[in-house]
């Protein structure tokens, strides 16, 4: 998944397909309105079915790499243990570490 794209309320004339694209996608967008963030828009999926707004929002921003572990956590509103367990439930791994970045982690553990 991708940063979030921002689209002001005069680009939804134009833009709307992208935005309804994104939303498929299950990206994450902003709609601001003379500048100034008006909605957040999060895909209606099953996380948003199965888990409510906070948590489906929770788990794209994280999911993304727009939130940390601990913010994702904070919009959840879970603590950080709950937060990984919502994680598990939704197959979304807590850590990605690439096998370079595992290597460095577990050098520096060790």
């Amino acid at each position: 998944m991708e940063k979030f794209d921002v689209f002001s309320a005069r680009d939804l004339r134009n833009r709307s397909g992208e935005l309804l694209k994104d939303a498929e996608a299950g990206q994450v967008s902003l709609i601001t309105k003379h500048g100034k963030p008006a909605i957040l828009a999060i895909p209606f999926d099953n996380w948003l079915l199965s888990h409510g707004v906070h948590r489906a929002m929770a788990l794209h921003l994280f999911a993304s790499h727009q939130l940390t572990l601990a913010q994702s956590a904070k919009v959840a509103n879970l603590s950080l243990e709950e937060f990984i367990e919502l994680l598990g439930e939704a197959g979304v791994p807590a850590v990605d570490y690439s096998p370079e970045e595992l290597d460095d982690e577990l050098t520096v553990a060790l």
